[in-house]
């Protein structure tokens, strides 16, 4: 079986399937964005200018950080540094440039949506398009692929020798399924116990979730299968996913507690907690029970 084809001729044209997998992605995410606004209430007219500087920033940090993490070889091959259609972004690096350039823009282009609400909003788009971009990306670049392997479900890859295992198809399973519980938290978020609309609670629940299921498979995807002992790309690849965890956690903490205190004002219909089911319990100094004026005995004659 040979490597899946990085690239192919138009004419005298060569064009990269890394390139054109990246382009779809960045598509699928900017259209499925813009939709989520739309659907949540927020204008969208201010996204594309937005947006194009997001692919910007990501692709330089995604590229950077890589750079960064195997010095030695660009030391020795600068005329590579810049050939990012044979692969080579970070995730991390993306993120690092990308998240804080998207939350300064949109705080000015959309004042009226606010940064928790944004991050709840885009935390499945990026799910969903890692899930894609694995499958279009690396996938189909060179090196693309893990640790080699004799198993049946080794797949060959330009520039490894031998059957590898299929890293990035079990990426892509791996962020759909996180997308795919991204998606059941906002739905029971979104309702109160007796189905009717919930609106107004704290967000950081949806991106403090993703933080944490996606920083544990990455650093144990590095870790298991694409990771080199004492490389240092490697190394801080598995650390940042553990940091990823670890701010995740704690969002997740505060945001509970901003629920209890947002449920103890805002009556629910038959009462209800973060993510439904049985209604908070009263302490017994404001159960009605001990508010109310005990019953007075009738002597009876």
């Amino acid at each position: 079986m040979k490597p899946i084809p990085v690239a192919f001729h138009i004419g005298p044209i060569q064009v990269h399937t890394y390139g054109i997998g990246l382009a779809l992605t960045f598509w699928f995410a900017f259209s499925y964005f813009e939709r989520r606004l739309r659907k949540n209430g927020y204008r969208s007219d201010w996204f594309v200018g937005v947006f194009l500087w997001i692919i910007l920033a990501a692709v330089v940090g995604a590229r950077a950080l890589h750079v960064l993490s195997n010095l030695s070889y660009y030391d020795h091959n600068p005329g590579q540094v810049l050939a990012i259609w044979h692969g080579g972004l970070s995730s991390f690096g993306g993120l690092l440039f990308a998240v804080p350039t998207g939350l300064v823009l949109t705080h000015r282009r959309c004042p009226e949506l606010p940064i928790g609400r944004a991050l709840d909003l885009i935390a499945p788009v990026l799910l969903a398009a890692w899930a894609i971009g694995r499958l279009l990306g690396p996938q189909l670049m060179v090196a693309g692929g893990g640790h080699p392997t004799h198993q049946w479900f080794g797949m060959y890859y330009a520039g490894q020798h031998g059957r590898r295992l299929p890293v990035p198809i079990f990426q892509a399973i791996e962020d759909f399924s996180v997308f795919l519980v991204l998606i059941f938290i906002e739905l029971r978020l979104a309702r109160w116990p007796d189905g009717s609309i919930r609106t107004g609670y704290p967000p950081g629940t949806v991106i403090g979730t993703a933080m944490v299921l996606w920083g544990i498979e990455r650093a144990l995807d590095e870790h298991l299968w694409l990771g080199e002992d004492g490389r240092l790309g490697s190394l801080l690849v598995q650390v940042a996913g553990v940091l990823l965890v670890v701010g995740g956690t704690a969002l997740l903490l505060r945001t509970r507690r901003r629920w209890r205190d947002w449920l103890r004002d805002h009556g629910a219909p038959g009462g209800a907690t973060l993510l439904g089911g049985e209604p908070p319990r009263l302490s017994p100094a404001k159960s009605p029970e001990a508010t109310s004026t005990p019953p007075v005995p009738t002597r009876l004659p």
